[in-house]
């Protein structure tokens, strides 16, 4: 243990079907603790963490929820750890989506979980869970329940132009109502676009980039001069991309279908929408990408799965060229798919040809298992692959606000 250990915070990052935490230092960045639960509500569960270089990994159960998964992480593996939760003195909250009126970090008191409450309908995959890892961890840890800090997704997106933002719907919806584009993931797409601006050595004011965040949850920003300009991510996170069991971007009017001819109720239709949909609707089997990859050239289901994953992903890439004034400077994957999976990486930037990206097979498959680089030829536009680490980012947002 280190003799000067001290000034930690402890990150949690509830996502859709996963829980990502971690016991860091943001101010050296080294990691004292970390974990991942993934695969919750799934039919096996599992928790894998590492601390001060041992690594563990367990089965939990079977269609584990967050709040058991939760109660898991703090008797059985945080618990253990005294000697480094002594030394922490505030805990980050990654929350998804910060309604009409946060737009940026923030303490949490009584009036921001409202806000969080409120937004709900915004990010209904995301804000309960959040509620819910919020809820825990204060009444785990008292003596540091003044000291919780909310970090939003989408404070990222506050500068985006009304070009962007706006819906083409009568235009008092958004002042009387709210309703834009907010987008999500934010700090995962800011984490990555201040990496490559050391990689490429640009200052971060000039910066052309595409980031490419793909998981469960999939999205991808424009950022142009180092403003976030445009985002697939709308009002909810369920515009845009195909995820893992979310549709992306669909047309409307087959919510009226679904409703008036096949007589489903909008709850209903919110569910197979939100939760049947994406990789797991069009396969009928799996949201996990795992399934998909090892299937692809054998399986029906997982190629055309994952061609209507890449295809959608391609035309986005292309569409946001067109954001970049004349020059991009690199395109970027990451997440838990983009970041491992080098067939979604190939198929599409085969796709993008004509854009003149041009991927290296040899580095492609070099930058797996958190591995960041670059993965295109010396003649294509650069794309890169680079990990992203949202509990260092939501850490240095947490010690920053709590030494305000």
């Amino acid at each position: 243990m280190d003799k000067k250990l001290n000034n930690l915070i402890l990150v949690l990052n509830c996502g859709s079907s996963s829980i990502k935490f971690a016991i860091l230092n943001p101010d050296n960045e080294k990691k004292y603790l970390s974990g991942l639960v993934e695969c919750l509500f799934l039919s096996e569960t599992y928790i894998k963490w590492e601390c001060l270089g041992i690594k563990y990994k367990k089965k939990i159960g079977s269609h584990i929820g967050h709040e058991n998964a939760l109660n898991f992480i703090i008797d059985q593996v945080l618990s253990e750890q005294q000697d480094i939760l002594k030394n922490v003195i505030g805990i980050g909250h990654r929350v998804v989506h910060g309604g009409i009126k946060i737009k940026k970090s923030m303490l949490i008191d009584k009036n921001v979980i409202k806000n969080i409450q409120d937004a709900v309908s915004f990010a209904p995959l995301h804000n309960p869970v959040n509620l819910i890892g919020i809820k825990i961890l204060i009444e785990n840890y008292t003596s540091l329940s003044k000291k919780n800090v909310a970090v939003f997704d989408t404070s990222f997106y506050q500068k985006m132009p009304e070009t962007s933002f706006l819906y083409a719907i009568p235009y008092n919806f958004y002042t009387k109502h709210g309703i834009r584009r907010y987008g999500a993931h934010g700090t995962s797409h800011q984490y990555v676009a201040h990496k490559i601006s050391v990689i490429l050595n640009k200052k971060f004011s000039s910066l052309n980039i595409i980031t490419c965040h793909l998981g469960n949850g999939a999205s991808i920003s424009a950022i142009c001069k180092g403003i976030c300009v445009d985002t697939s991510m709308g009002l909810t996170p369920l515009e845009g991309l195909v995820m893992g069991t979310r549709s992306g971007d669909i047309d409307p009017s087959i919510i009226f279908f679904m409703n008036k001819q096949l007589n489903m109720s909008i709850d209903e239709i919110q569910m197979i929408l939100t939760k049947k949909s994406g990789l797991l609707g069009l396969s009928g089997i799996s949201s996990d990408f795992r399934y998909f990859e090892k299937n692809y050239n054998f399986k029906n289901n997982a190629k055309r799965s994952v061609d209507i994953f890449c295809h959608r992903l391609s035309k986005y890439i292309a569409a946001y060229t067109t954001l970049m004034e004349n020059r991009l400077d690199a395109l970027i994957f990451t997440g838990g798919i983009g970041e491992n999976v080098p067939l979604i990486r190939e198929l599409t930037l085969d796709r993008l040809s004509l854009l003149n990206f041009k991927i290296n097979i040899e580095l492609n498959f070099s930058t797996i298992g958190g591995r960041s680089g670059l993965i295109s030829t010396c003649t294509s536009r650069p794309v890169f692959v680079i990990a992203t680490d949202e509990e260092l980012a939501i850490a240095k947002e947490t010690i920053n606000i709590i030494r305000k």
